[in-house]
């Protein structure tokens, strides 16, 4: 059972070619943080376009239990009137954050250097996940965490009643944890200082320019140090959110291994530290373009076109490009099987502790449909052997993961025998219109059961 309701199996088939507009929602990202920061902020923010997957209305609740008043209007933005820098209320009741870690792991930062104390859980997935990445950071600030074994949900967190500056070295990629440490750094007095070896998303760093924070980025010796000022107040914004690049991932890919596909994916957000995967595909070969090139709200937006492509190539994803498309490896894997020649991904130990272990779930699906994959802790390969290449035929399991479930759904669009997947449901926790909007574009997909 998932964790926000019936489990829902799900199959695809072959059918035709994808054509059309897919317009796909707002950035979960960008969506996630708009939420917390107009909590922390004095006065109304307000938010279009903002992402209405479960995952970001479970952060909208926990920003209400904190004494934030969030409201959706008839029209479909959003307005937040925050409690400032430093506000939050203890919450009455567990904040739940159902399968979100990025909820989770920015609420627990935004929230530990405040005096208050705080209980989190999550659905069989999230309180797998690990928090000491997380909670490790937010000790040093002065804060206090009580979890089950291995620093895991559900999990307490004692604020620091006086909490102190950090300066932090992230250990592995990770734009959670710098994010969790830097809405923490907000309520500390002084400087508070991340330093990454290696650049991950920014959209907390410009987001919290764009609501008056004082911080700055400096590319060193040690790696990209961010410096944040401590207890501004924080200036309420209307904020216009771009969609989802990781959402627009499966309608592209779907486009580039269904033949005779023509999709056209408006308004996604292309800022640099995101957009790794689309430089990936045109290294493969696909037949993707960037139209329309603009910036909307301080983020480079473009329209996305991809027409299927049978002439794309196995290569080696380099390396240094993992944290700019961590989330979009598992449909990357799909594509590079129906590629010629082996894909290899590497650099990409941060998947096993996803959702799921996606490393593993993305190995064992495409095994089962007949894909050449192998692995190792921080690997994988897929070996494709060109379009129809794919048999499909498998149930795959999808770990509660709505991306390894939409991966596997994509895969059954253009495999010979179409794909299952054991459970959808997770599926809504990122991009509730999925099943309409690939169903518009042309797709088999039907819900079984």
């Amino acid at each position: 059972m998932s964790g926000h309701g019936q489990t829902i199996p799900m199959r695809t088939r072959p059918k035709g070619p994808l054509k059309g507009t897919a317009d796909v929602p707002g950035d979960k990202s960008i969506s996630h943080r708009s939420l917390i920061l107009g909590a922390l902020s004095v006065g109304e923010t307000k938010i279009i376009g903002l992402l209405e997957g479960d995952d970001v209305l479970d952060t909208g609740r926990a920003m209400e239990a904190f004494g934030a008043e969030v409201t959706r209007h008839d029209d479909g933005s959003w307005s937040v009137f925050g409690v400032g820098t430093g506000g939050f209320a203890e919450p009455d009741r567990v904040i739940d954050c159902g399968n979100s870690g990025t909820g989770v792991r920015l609420i627990m930062g935004a929230m530990a250097t405040c005096p208050i104390s705080a209980t989190f859980t999550g659905d069989a997935s999230l309180v797998k996940r690990p928090m000491a990445r997380v909670t490790d950071p937010l000790a040093l600030f002065g804060a206090q965490a009580v979890g089950r074994s291995g620093g895991r949900l559900p999990m307490t967190i004692v604020g620091a009643a006086d909490p102190v500056p950090v300066r932090y070295t992230v250990p592995v990629p990770s734009a959670q944890v710098k994010s969790a440490v830097l809405l923490a750094g907000l309520n500390a007095p002084g400087h508070t200082v991340v330093i990454e070896r290696e650049a991950t998303r920014d959209h907390t760093e410009r987001m919290l320019a764009g609501f008056g924070a004082e911080i700055s980025t400096e590319d060193t010796e040690e790696g990209r140090v961010i410096t944040l000022t401590g207890q501004p107040e924080l200036k309420p914004q209307d904020i216009v959110v771009p969609r989802d690049p990781s959402s627009a991932a499966f309608p592209v890919c779907a486009a580039l291994i269904v033949p005779g596909s023509d999709v056209l994916v408006p308004g996604i957000g292309l800022n640099p530290t995101r957009a790794g995967l689309y430089y990936t595909l045109q290294d493969m070969g696909a037949d993707l373009t960037f139209e329309n090139m603009r910036e909307e709200g301080g983020e480079p937006v473009a329209d996305l076109r991809a027409r299927h492509s049978p002439d794309m190539k196995g290569i080696d994803v380099p390396p240094e490009r993992a944290a700019t498309m961590i989330d979009e490896y598992p449909v990357l894997s799909v594509v590079a099987a129906f590629a010629t020649g082996t894909t290899r991904m590497t650099g990409v130990k941060e998947l096993r502790v996803k959702e799921s272990d996606r490393i593993q779930a993305m190995a064992d699906g495409l095994i089962a449909c007949g894909v050449a994959v192998d692995t190792g802790e921080d690997w994988m390969s897929v070996t494709g052997e060109g379009p129809g290449s794919v048999k499909g035929g498998a149930t795959c399991a999808s770990h509660l993961d709505h991306r390894i479930a939409m991966s596997f759904l994509v895969l059954g669009m253009a495999a010979r025998e179409g794909v299952a997947v054991d459970d959808g449901n997770p599926i809504a926790t990122s991009f509730p219109i999925f099943e309409p909007l690939m169903t518009g574009l042309g797709a088999e997909l039907a819900r079984e059961g």
